[in-house]
């Protein structure tokens, strides 16, 4: 299942531009108050007029549209600034009003094909990037490996020079669990919940059943071929469960040997001390064992499956976000 809140507005403005219909991308830029959408939020307007996306829930799109197809018609990027009011707002969902700008990028012009085109390519392969905009000159790049702290937040916003916006796009996030247990059965749609795009492997078929997890992407494989089938990021966590090392470790392994963000353990203290002397003999660096965390989530004092499950859930939250190691 594929993530609702992986917008797809840059995809749409770029097969609109070059089916001739013309796009220009609005995209969220800087909010005060109760804005209805968060900065990032995105809306493609069509030559045609129609509209993909969203930046304000229904409050502004008409103006913005007619924003859009004037700057197509120039071919200028627009700052746009409306003022949210309190019944606006509470028409879609908020108790109070705020101010929110939006840039306009006529496709092709304003913002360069080429520049729309490696964007596009990079958020297909997953590859986490930021796109940044001067609106004072309208000079624009796309940077691998910057604002580092911004990326892991999944944070857009403009900078301190007030005048450089950068739009963050990370790939979905992703979980995979391997162990379709008890815990499994509370972590899964927990995360799903949180943001997740959830993969459940385990190849005993009696326990990874539809029936268990309904409507849920199970593979019911041995894990090294499911993990390496799926794949693992910078954007992925993954979580063991089984307690079996026959299960858990080939998973673990390929982990250990990738660049995805959480890995996490099930197991008492004594189950994890030989899980490290496994990996051990196995040839794992300290500081790729040290990543491992287990026993498993933060310590909340978890009593049955649900509560372990939001002690991961919390736990892989502090280590995406920077607050725990």
């Amino acid at each position: 299942m594929t993530q609702a809140r992986f917008e797809n507005a840059p995809e749409i403005a770029l097969d609109w531009h070059r089916a001739g219909t013309k796009a220009a991308l609005a995209t969220v830029v800087q909010t005060w108050g109760s804005a209805p959408r968060r900065v990032g939020s995105q809306l493609v307007v069509g030559g045609d007029g129609r509209i993909e996306g969203s930046v304000s829930g229904g409050c502004v799109e008409g103006a913005v549209v007619v924003e859009a197809l004037e700057a197509l018609e120039d071919g200028e990027h627009r700052m746009l600034e409306f003022g949210v009011s309190d019944e606006d707002a509470f028409a879609v969902g908020l108790a109070c009003g705020g101010t929110i700008r939006v840039l306009v990028e006529p496709v092709g012009s304003a913002m360069p094909l080429d520049l729309l085109e490696e964007l596009v390519t990079a958020r297909a392969a997953r590859t986490p990037l930021a796109y940044e905009v001067n609106l004072r000159d309208g000079t624009r790049r796309l940077l691998h490996g910057a604002h580092t702290d911004r990326m892991r937040m999944d944070r857009s916003g403009m900078e301190d020079d007030d005048e450089t916006f950068v739009a963050v796009h990370n790939p979905p996030l992703r979980l995979i669990v391997v162990g379709a247990v008890h815990i499994a059965q509370a972590l899964v749609p927990m995360a799903r919940i949180a943001g997740y795009d959830p993969v459940l492997i385990d190849p005993r078929e009696a326990f990874g059943s539809s029936d268990r997890f309904p409507g849920e992407t199970i593979l019911l494989d041995w894990p090294d071929d499911a993990v390496a089938q799926v794949g693992l990021d910078a954007r992925t966590a993954i979580v063991l469960l089984t307690h079996d090392p026959k299960l858990d470790d080939p998973a673990l392994e390929a982990g250990l040997g990738s660049d995805c963000f959480y890995i996490g353990a099930l197991g008492s203290k004594r189950t994890h001390a030989k899980r490290v002397t496994r990996m051990q003999d196995a040839g794992f660096s300290q500081a790729q064992i040290d990543r491992i965390h287990g026993p498993v989530g933060l310590d909340i004092g978890a009593a049955g499956p649900a509560e372990i499950a939001l002690s991961i859930l919390g736990e892989m939250t502090a280590v995406l976000r920077g607050k725990v190691t």
